[in-house]
């Protein structure tokens, strides 16, 4: 936990040190560990955009490294790389907790630890670097961050979550990816539901999954969808 004495500006210079990055626009790292609990100038936009410049900057990093390996097998170790987990210990080495601002409720019920906020957050402060710097400065990031991160075409082996399963799915079958949609969000900040739906335009189907995050929701909804596809198209 951070020390009361501690400033958030000291806070946050700390932090851009982690980084290796400094901000011109500080207001932006500052939105970007901002919980929507907290006030209504938090990081999901930021979120939103840092989700996909990490998975360019991933994809540029193993289309680099792992130049023998086909677009398959790429796409599931990209999946292991920007999973939750793998993303909750990144923020964890950032030691995003200490850093974050949240409302009172989500602190209570332990937020600084919960994988989702920290997955969101680490996504937000890529997002804000793309646009404080540019994608090149994101890209750096992304690729410090990984450092430690042992990345090896065995990757592809590791269990698979619904999301890559649906997307490994289609692909053998020359189909789209799924859109992700969020249907709805209910609940207090601190203990929000989501509904997602999951969307494969070509086949015409669409299948809904509840969570306690977007994250989550999606991997609801995406297994759904595998259960009808696989049923459907044995």
């Amino acid at each position: 936990m951070p020390s009361h004495h501690v400033s958030t500006q000291d806070l946050l210079s700390q932090l851009q040190i982690r980084l290796g990055y400094a901000f011109r626009d500080r207001a932006l790292l500052q939105q970007a560990i901002t919980h929507r609990s907290f006030s209504a100038d938090h990081n999901e936009r930021l979120e939103f955009l840092g989700d996909s410049v990490l998975n360019l900057a991933v994809a540029h990093l193993l289309y680099t490294q792992l130049s023998e390996l086909p677009e398959g097998d790429l796409s599931r170790v990209r999946a292991n790389l920007v999973k939750q987990d793998t993303l909750q210990a990144l923020a964890l080495q950032m030691q995003l907790p200490d850093v974050l601002r949240l409302g009172e409720g989500e602190l209570k019920s332990g937020g600084r630890k919960r994988p989702s906020i920290l997955a969101d957050a680490l996504e937000a402060v890529i997002g804000a670097v793309y646009l404080d710097g540019g994608y090149a400065a994101a890209q750096g990031l992304v690729e410090r961050m990984l450092k430690g991160v042992e990345i090896q075409p065995q990757m592809q082996a590791a269990a698979k979550d619904p999301k890559t399963e649906l997307q490994e799915w289609l692909q053998a079958r020359k189909l789209a990816l799924p859109q992700y949609v969020v249907m709805a969000t209910t609940g207090a900040a601190h203990r929000q539901t989501f509904e997602v739906a999951c969307e494969v335009r070509e086949l015409r189907q669409s299948q809904r999954g509840i969570g306690p995050s977007r994250r989550a929701a999606e991997q609801a909804a995406a297994a759904a969808l595998l259960d009808i596809l696989k049923t459907s198209h044995a």
